[in-house]
C-alpha cells in the first residue's frame, strides 16, 4: 500500500533543495500542490493520495514517480524500459476484413510488448509501429476476425507484396491491395467466400503495410 507520509518527507527533501536546505513543513507541500491546507491535513491523516497533484509536481521538476512511490533508480527503470517497444493501439478503430469501419482518431493507449516478441514478428523493417484490431472474416485463415495488426505507416507502396489497411470512402479496410492494368484499384480478401472489390485510385488512401499479428492481448 502506498504511504503519502514517507511520499511527503521525499518531497519536502526536495523542495528543501530547491530552497537552499530551509526546513520544509507540511503547508509548503500543500502550497506547491495547490492544495488547501486543511484539505491536504485531512488527505494525510486518511492516507489518500492526491496522485494528480503529485505527478504534475513530478512533471515540472523532471522526477521519476516510480522513485518517489517505488524507490526504484531511474537506471533501474532504463534498463527495463529498453526491452520494450512503445507501439500505439487505437483500440476504438477496428479496420474491416468485411466491411466499412472507422477511421484513425487521437485516442490510444500504449502497447509495451517485449523486443523479442517484436522482432519474431517482424524480422525486417521498421519498428515504429501502431496497432488496431481487425473486424470481420474475409482475411481469413490469415488473420481473423479480433486480431491486433501492427502497421508500418511508412510503407504505402502497394506494389510490394503484402495486406495495407486502407482508407476508403466506405471505411477503413485490411486488404490485399493492387493496381490493375487499367489504372483501377482492386482489394482482395483471402477468404475465397468474399470476391474482390474495385475502386478508383481516388477513393483509397494507403495506411501502411500490415507487417505483423497477434490474436489478442
Amino acid at each position: 500500500m502506498y504511504e503519502l507520509k514517507s511520499v511527503i518527507e521525499k518531497l519536502k527533501d526536495i523542495l528543501s533543495q530547491e530552497r537552499g536546505g530551509s526546513k520544509i513543513f507540511d503547508k509548503d507541500i500543500a502550497q506547491v500542490l495547490a492544495i488547501p491546507q486543511t484539505t491536504f491535513a485531512t488527505m494525510k491523516k486518511r492516507n489518500s493520495i492526491p496522485f494528480k497533484e503529485i505527478m504534475e509536481f513530478c512533471a515540472v521538476r523532471k522526477l521519476s514517480i516510480n522513485w518517489l512511490f517505488f524507490d526504484q533508480a531511474i537506471e533501474m527503470l532504463a534498463v527495463e524500459t529498453e526491452k520494450y517497444f512503445q507501439i500505439r493501439y487505437f483500440s476504438d478503430v477496428r479496420a474491416s476484413a468485411g466491411g466499412g469501419a472507422f477511421t484513425f482518431d487521437e485516442n490510444y493507449e500504449l502497447l509495451s510488448i517485449n523486443k523479442t516478441i517484436i522482432e519474431r514478428l517482424i524480422p525486417f523493417g521498421s519498428k515504429e509501429l501502431e496497432a488496431i484490431s481487425v473486424e470481420g472474416e474475409s482475411m481469413e485463415p490469415t488473420l481473423q476476425d479480433n486480431s491486433i495488426v501492427f502497421i508500418d505507416r511508412e510503407q504505402t507502396n502497394i506494389n510490394r507484396d503484402g495486406i495495407y489497411v486502407a482508407s476508403t470512402t466506405a471505411g477503413l479496410f485490411i486488404k490485399r491491395i493492387r493496381q490493375r492494368a487499367d489504372g483501377k484499384i482492386e482489394l482482395i480478401s483471402d477468404n475465397r467466400a468474399y470476391s474482390p472489390e474495385t475502386i478508383l485510385p481516388d477513393e483509397i488512401q494507403i495506411i501502411g503495410r500490415v507487417v505483423g499479428n497477434i490474436e489478442s492481448l
